[in-house]
């Protein structure tokens, strides 16, 4: 049963407490003020099943459940952390719209609605923030649009650097420890997977040896050893297929559902395994690998190339933010549109769309648009609203001198933005799974930042 409100959070205790317990800071009132506006969580029960709205256990309150996570993003705490720390503060608890009397939700909790909400409704929540901001009202100052940037960064994946024995050794594990699960579903007769991932490790660490030693000669060994180990692998692909074909063979009758899943669930780690031994025999012929797999733990997750000379390589998500500003003033702070991304190392042109969608539904039309150089006029003109001034970095723009200049300026601010939402935000490495798990995670970063930019312009 979906519960948006945890109903009253005062008591008469409350009454004794001092004022500078008993009222928020300045920055987590505005916040509270924003997270209070009617329909703000309407996306959340739009997307909850109709039939599930007024049936079966309660749920978490969702202002509380928002509000949490909020606090989770603008203080970088993990799940237990975040629970531990609400509980034991007053005003925390006051802003969570908890009560002295409540007990907070387990993290575990928290966690399972994480995933449930998903991307999509905490994007529709940030973009319903946006559009009440920048629409004219009543009582309040309007966020007024005139100017945006638009950039793109890499968050990285919650992956170790790859290797292709690595990856061979996580294979192998990952096939044994399932083999072992679906064992005895299979019946008697079934033969399981053997864990060769120690045969793996230790042709890594010869290899690690090499490498420390200097010797001259690790290239060769490397190819040698990763040969070696993509042979092992296939070994274990085998048996694990073969266990797989026997699930499906015996999925008949009475527990036939439960075999049709585990040998659902064994097939795609050997899909993934069978990847990592294609890239072996790839590396090993000199052939280029494209749609490279990076981790059986993130298989969404692709190396990306940027140029950096601290990271040449990083592993894990493109996203283009866009920051809508009212001015093009040092330090200006916007808002920022939830991000656009995909799966792969996309440029700037294949993300374009997407953000010109999101400002169509918002009906932003900034009047000066500030660009990266890898940016081309066509996709530009094609796919976002017409400004005013458009500046392209490395390209000649029809604008005056110190206009140009001004632009210029204003576009290196999103670097400095880009580096903001990640030390400040969590933005820089997504914790969540997948690509719908780092969306998910952007999301809330977004969200957080979003909310803290309007608690200022309000206050200002």
């Amino acid at each position: 049963m979906l519960r948006l409100s945890g109903g009253q959070v005062e008591s008469l205790f409350d009454l004794g407490l001092p004022v500078a317990l008993a009222e928020l800071p300045a920055d987590l009132a505005a916040v509270d003020r924003l997270l209070s506006a009617p329909g703000v969580l309407a996306p959340i029960e739009a997307s909850w099943r109709e039939d599930a709205r007024a049936f079966g256990r309660p749920t978490v309150p969702m202002d509380r459940f928002v509000r949490l996570m909020i606090v989770k993003a603008r203080c970088g705490w993990g799940y237990e952390t975040l629970v531990r720390e609400v509980a034991d503060s007053l005003q925390l608890r006051r802003f969570c719209r908890i009560g002295l009397w409540d007990r907070l939700p387990d993290e575990s909790t928290i966690r399972k609605l994480v995933r449930r909400l998903g991307a999509a409704v905490i994007e529709s929540i940030c973009a319903q923030v946006i559009s009440e901001a920048t629409r004219p009202g009543a009582g309040k100052r309007r966020f007024v649009v005139r100017a945006a940037r638009i950039d793109s960064t890499v968050v990285e994946a919650d992956v170790r650097y790859p290797t292709d024995l690595g990856l061979a050794e996580d294979a192998a594990r990952v096939l044994a420890r399932e083999g072992k699960r679906v064992r005895g579903l299979a019946g008697p007769g079934a033969l399981g997977v053997r864990d060769r991932s120690r045969q793996i490790a230790g042709r890594l660490r010869r290899l690690n040896k090499s490498v420390a030693a200097r010797t001259g000669h690790s290239r060769d060994l490397a190819l040698r050893l990763t040969g070696e180990a993509g042979e092992v692998l296939a070994i274990s692909v085998h048996e694990a297929r073969r266990l797989a074909a026997l699930l499906r063979q015996r999925a008949r009758g009475r527990g036939a559902q439960a075999k049709r899943a585990a040998a659902q669930r064994l097939e795609h780690c050997i899909t993934l395994a069978e990847k990592v031994c294609a890239q072996i025999t790839q590396r090993l012929a000199g052939k280029p690998i494209k749609d490279r797999l990076v981790s059986l733990f993130d298989a969404d997750a692709r190396p990306i190339r940027k140029g950096k000379l601290r990271a040449p390589t990083e592993f894990g998500y493109v996203m283009q933010l866009t920051e809508l500003c009212e001015n093009t003033r040092r330090g200006a702070r916007g808002l920022i549109l939830p991000v656009s991304t995909g799966i792969g190392s996309l440029n700037e042109s294949q993300l374009l769309p997407a953000t010109g969608q999101r400002l169509r539904e918002l009906d932003l039309q900034p009047r000066e648009l500030a660009l990266d150089g890898g940016f081309t006029t066509g996709p530009v003109t094609e796919h976002l609203p017409e400004p005013e001034r458009l500046f392209i970095s490395g390209r000649h723009a029809p604008h005056s001198r110190k206009t140009n200049r001004r632009l210029a300026k204003f576009r290196v601010g999103c670097e400095g933005r880009i580096s903001h939402l990640k030390r400040r935000y969590g933005l820089g490495r997504s914790r969540l799974k997948g690509d719908h798990g780092a969306r998910t995670w952007a999301a809330w970063s977004i969200l957080s930042y979003d909310l803290d930019t309007l608690a200022l312009h309000q206050r200002s």
